[in-house]
Formats: C-alpha cells, sequence, structure tokens
C-alpha cells in the first residue's frame, strides 16, 4: 500500500458548496446532527429505533452518565436472544436513518460519529459489528446482502471490511490462510457462493496476521490507500469516526476513512452491489449488532452528523479536503 497524502481533487468541492433552497430538498444536501442530549432522537438528525425481532435483543438509552460532549449520549445494549443452534439469528440494538432521509447509492456524502465501547469489550472469535453502510434492498432482489462498509470487532480488535460483487481471481490468488498481497492489491475474502467478496481495509495496532484468517485471496478490483495510521484499539476510550462514502460497483466507489483526526485509509474501485431489484439509496445504520451470542454488549455513541461537506462532520478541517 503506498501512501499520499493528499486527498483527491474529486472531493474539493464537499467543503466548499454552499446549500441553496432548492438544493435543501434534495436528502444529499441535508445537513444532519444529533448529540443525543436530550430524551429522544433530536428532529435535526432524523434518525430512528427500528422496531422488530431481532431489535427485541436490544435496549436504547438516553442517558448522561457516559458522554462526549454535550449533556448527554446514546447508551446501546444487546442481551441473548436467540434459541441455543438457532441458525441465521442474530442480536442488534440498531439506529438507522430515516427513509426519506437516504443519499442517492451513486452520490458521496458524509458520515460522522463517535463510539465508546463498554467494559468488558467481548473478545471471542465471533462476529460483531459496531456501524454498517448498505444499499436498499427491494422486494424483488434475490441473495444476501451484506454491508458494503462496516466497522467490525473480532478477538477483541477493530477492523474495517469493504464488500463488493464477485470477481473471479486468478487460479494462483488464493492460499489457505492469511494471505500478504502486493502493493496494488488488498485482501480479500472470496464468497462465490453469495457473488460477494470481502476486503479488508483497515485493522487497529493490535492486529495480527492470524485474526483475518478468511481473508485468504488478493483482488487489484478493490485498492487501499494506507495514510500512515492504524484505527484505535477498542479499548482507548471515545474513537470518533468521519467518513466519506461513495459506493460504485462498477468500480467508482471511493471511502475516505478518518478515527480520532488521523487519516486511516482511501479506498477506491468496487464497492458496493449491483443486483437486480436493490434500491436507489445507500443508507447508515449504527449499534451493536452480533450472530447470537451468551453475554450482555454494550456501547455508547454520540455527535453523530452527515452533510455533503467534509468540513462539517471532520474537527479538524485542515484535514478536509482543498481546492
Amino acid at each position: 500500500m503506498n501512501a499520499k497524502f493528499a486527498l483527491p481533487a474529486i472531493l474539493a468541492c464537499t467543503c466548499t458548496c454552499v446549500m441553496t433552497p432548492a438544493l435543501a430538498e434534495d436528502p444529499a444536501q441535508l445537513v444532519l446532527h444529533d448529540g443525543f442530549d436530550g430524551s429522544d432522537f433530536a428532529p435535526t438528525g432524523h434518525l430512528y429505533y427500528r422496531d422488530n425481532f431481532e431489535q427485541e435483543a436490544g435496549k436504547v438509552e438516553f442517558q448522561s452518565d457516559v458522554k462526549r460532549t454535550g449533556t448527554g449520549a446514546l447508551k446501546l445494549s444487546v442481551k441473548p436472544l436467540c434459541a441455543p443452534g438457532k441458525e441465521n439469528c442474530s442480536e442488534r440494538a440498531e439506529v438507522w436513518e430515516r427513509t426519506k432521509s437516504r443519499v442517492p447509492y451513486n452520490q458521496g456524502v458524509w458520515y460522522g460519529f463517535a463510539v465508546k465501547f463498554a467494559d468488558p469489550i467481548p473478545s471471542g472469535d465471533h462476529r460483531y459489528l459496531i456501524a454498517q453502510w448498505k444499499r436498499e434492498i427491494g422486494p424483488k432482489a434475490k441473495g444476501d446482502f451484506s454491508p458494503f462498509l462496516a466497522l467490525r470487532l473480532n478477538n477483541g480488535k477493530l477492523f474495517a471490511t469493504v464488500e463488493t460483487n464477485y470477481i473471479a481471481p486468478p487460479k494462483t490468488d488464493v492460499s489457505a490462510g492469511a494471505k500478504t498481497c502486493d502493493d496494488n492489491q488488498t485482501p480479500v475474502w472470496f464468497r462465490a457462493d453469495t457473488n460477494q467478496m470481502r476486503a479488508l481495509v483497515a485493522t487497529d495496532s493490535k492486529w495480527s496476521k492470524e485474526d483475518g484468517q478468511e481473508f485468504t485471496g488478493c483482488t487489484a478490483a478493490i485498492t487501499v490507500t494506507d495514510r500512515g495510521n492504524k484505527l484505535p484499539t477498542p479499548d482507548s476510550g471515545w474513537i470518533d469516526f468521519a467518513i466519506y462514502s461513495k459506493p460504485g460497483p462498477d468500480g467508482t466507489g471511493h471511502i475516505e476513512l478518518f478515527a480520532n483526526d488521523k487519516w486511516i485509509v482511501t479506498v477506491k474501485g468496487h464497492i458496493g452491489h449491483a443486483d437486480k431489484g436493490l434500491g436507489k439509496n445507500q443508507y447508515f445504520k449504527f449499534g451493536p449488532y452480533r450472530a447470537a451470542d451468551t453475554t450482555d454488549w454494550t456501547l455508547y455513541y454520540d455527535d453523530f452528523r452527515r452533510s455533503p461537506r467534509c468540513a462539517d462532520v471532520l474537527s479538524d478541517v485542515k484535514l478536509c479536503p482543498l481546492k
């Protein structure tokens, strides 16, 4: 991975654009924020807590004991719900963007939020997610569609993945264990059975090769530019993320990942899904999500924001792209 320390010009307008009244009706131009300082979601955040079976494992609390800024923060926790041995059962406490406020799939937008892991931090080899970006799934869509971008936890370590449609590798490009890839390639988990592949794009400083055993191949369809910083570790306190999300299953995808005002990676290439029946918008949701487990798990969230402009999301505006 080659380090380059100037953000691409394609993002330059995200810092300086001025929203006109005409553009204000476009969801992609909305500037959203919720500091979770009240007793319910703020109208300015356009967020809500989803009500379905999986969410019955979860609990949402507006509290003031643990907070990053302001007078409060959101406490999201899950408890065991799935029956032992039940397949395809998960447990979640996720907050979603409202449907009418979602950004078109082919447009870029900046997201920001802060998260703090409560003790005990899960340390097992298991499926844990703390935030995910997905494409809407229509009623005629067929298949299993993983998030095109996800912040995940495994073995107590934080990492980020990008998903896209399956692109067959050279026959020599798959090994029996975690793969070390060339500079122009990215470690990937080929999943032909679901027409998907998952790339490992960022890890924390404690990550080891043994933690990514499923990433057995390499792909040039997704490129990662290492900006010289690792993700913070889950036990480091509040982690403030700023992320630019622009899916592009045709190879035009673009993601920028910052954490605690440090530039982590730039991801480009094939990002997201293009299957028939999928919706026109992307959407973001955050909160603890896991495969069935036997313990309670709690996360705190604060300072949600979303904007077409980097300067509204990244607290150190000097890091934003310039014209």
